[in-house]
């Protein structure tokens, strides 16, 4: 039986051919001959507890130049799919959450959601790591602007960010002796009324911010290192950072053991851990990157494996 899957994105057409992430793994649902669905935010629907979508059926190729094409749109119940993959990137504002309330509706049809819509808003990615506290370095969320000068006098080099961004965006180091920390702290918590997160600055980013792919829980057996380059400190390859594969280490290997559990237990079946040093900063729920680097580097075929898993959880179902 051919199996039927969606995708929600954001527009195909504007990815970066060579790095998505998302065009991987369609390539590799191409390849077994599954069809493929394409859905942006505004073409799901619900009508009468019936969720819907005006779906483009689907056609990708290995084509810098015209890597996808769209036939005929046609309008189907979201039941009549097999797998819908969640895959629209940050920000989780409330358009997203309201997406993910109607994946979980085809879910409760008997849809197979990658990742699972409860999970997705209830698994903040910043927040969410803060659950194994033993993995994390010091770490303060908040909304007062006087507790984060008093993080900062602390530890005197912290890292400031918003709890809802993606690839080192209002990303901020302040010192001790950073005369505009108030008005980073200002901007971040809105005046005081929006919480953020400050975490003790860890020296190590200079080898580079690790991204760990976990599939089901389990780690693949190298991480992408993106090593901050020039004078930007942020180990983010949206801004810069070079890619680097490196085996997992031994405390790579602990934090996953940690982690995988809670993963596998809340339906995150794609997920990316960011591991600083010896420290888990953040786990990426929504729509995890590196798949392409990783596998130019190692030879591995990271989308298989997913696929690999939607096939085993469908046999299941």
């Amino acid at each position: 039986m051919t199996i039927r899957l969606g995708v929600v994105m954001d527009p195909i057409g504007s990815i970066h051919y060579k790095k998505d992430s998302t065009l991987a793994m369609l390539l590799e649902a191409e390849k077994r001959e599954w069809e493929l669905y394409y859905f942006e935010q505004q073409n799901l629907f619900l009508e009468d507890g019936v969720p819907y979508g005006d779906a483009c059926p689907l056609l990708v190729a290995h084509n810098p130049d015209q890597w996808f094409k769209f036939q005929d749109s046609l309008r189907i119940p979201l039941a009549e799919l097999d797998v819908m993959l969640m895959r629209k990137d940050p920000p989780v504002n409330e358009e997203y959450i309201y997406t993910t309330y109607l994946l979980e509706q085809a879910e409760r049809l008997g849809v197979l959601v990658v990742n699972k819509p409860q999970s997705l808003r209830d698994c903040n990615e910043k927040l969410f790591a803060t659950l194994f506290p033993e993995c994390m370095p010091p770490t303060l969320v908040t909304q007062s602007i006087e507790k984060l000068h008093a993080f900062k006098n602390k530890f005197g080099d912290i890292i400031c960010k918003p709890l809802n961004s993606m690839g080192g965006a209002m990303v901020f180091r302040v010192k001790n002796d950073e005369v505009n920390a108030n008005a980073i702290f200002d901007v971040l918590t809105r005046g005081g009324h929006q919480y953020m997160m400050a975490q003790q600055f860890i020296p190590e980013i200079k080898n580079g911010d690790k991204r760990i792919i976990m599939v089901n829980g389990e780690p693949l057996n190298h991480a992408l290192a993106r090593i901050p380059q020039g004078n930007d400190w942020r180990g983010n390859l949206a801004v810069g950072a070079k890619g680097v594969a490196q085996p997992l280490t031994e405390r790579d290997r602990f934090i996953c053991k940690q982690v995988g559990p809670v993963l596998r237990e809340r339906g995150l079946y794609f997920v990316g851990l960011d591991v600083i040093g010896d420290y888990l900063t953040e786990i990426n729920v929504t729509s995890p990157t590196c798949i392409r680097e990783l596998d130019a580097a190692t030879g591995s075929n990271i989308s298989a494996q997913l696929m690999d898993l939607i096939e085993k959880l469908l046999h299941k179902k």
